[in-house]
């Protein structure tokens, strides 16, 4: 795993990986601290584009913003080498190489700070030689904006 990772033209942009620390309220219920683990590079493009409709008018209004994405090494795998499920990690601060937050709330606790997005699928793409070239992922945002404020 590549410690400094640099953007190119496959992966131009950056993200911060955030993996929680897993404790127990009073009442044993799961509680997770969200910890910042690393930055990876990749590349991070809206589902659907801008001919399709981000909030649903139905009889609760549902906002749905998934982006589809890329990056050379499994997001799974945290910097300590421990493998973690997609439920347990958060995705934000989307980034040109420059630094520069591309995917931003408007409105609410976090405006003007990275949309938090969670991990709906990993694919591994192989090349023809079995080789894993890079990680295919759909990740949606978050319904709760708030998590590890």
């Amino acid at each position: 795993m590549t410690v400094c990772e640099t953007t190119d033209f496959m992966y131009p942009m950056k993200a911060d990986i955030y993996f929680p620390i897993l404790t127990q309220g009073d009442y044993g219920q799961p509680k997770k601290d969200w910890v910042y683990d690393r930055t990876i590079v990749c590349n991070a493009t809206p589902v659907g584009g801008a001919g399709t409709e981000d909030i649903k008018p139905e009889t609760f209004l549902q906002y749905e913003n998934k982006l589809i994405a890329r990056t050379g090494n499994d997001p799974r795998l945290s910097s300590n080498g421990s493998y973690n499920a997609i439920t347990n990690i958060l995705i934000t601060n989307i980034r040109s190489a420059n630094d520069s937050v591309i995917y931003k709330e408007t409105a609410g606790a976090r405006t003007g700070r990275g949309t938090i997005y969670e991990i709906a699928t990993v694919e591994p793409f192989t090349g023809p030689f079995g080789d894993t070239e890079y990680y295919k992922m759909l990740w949606r945002r978050t319904e709760n904006q708030t998590v590890g404020d």
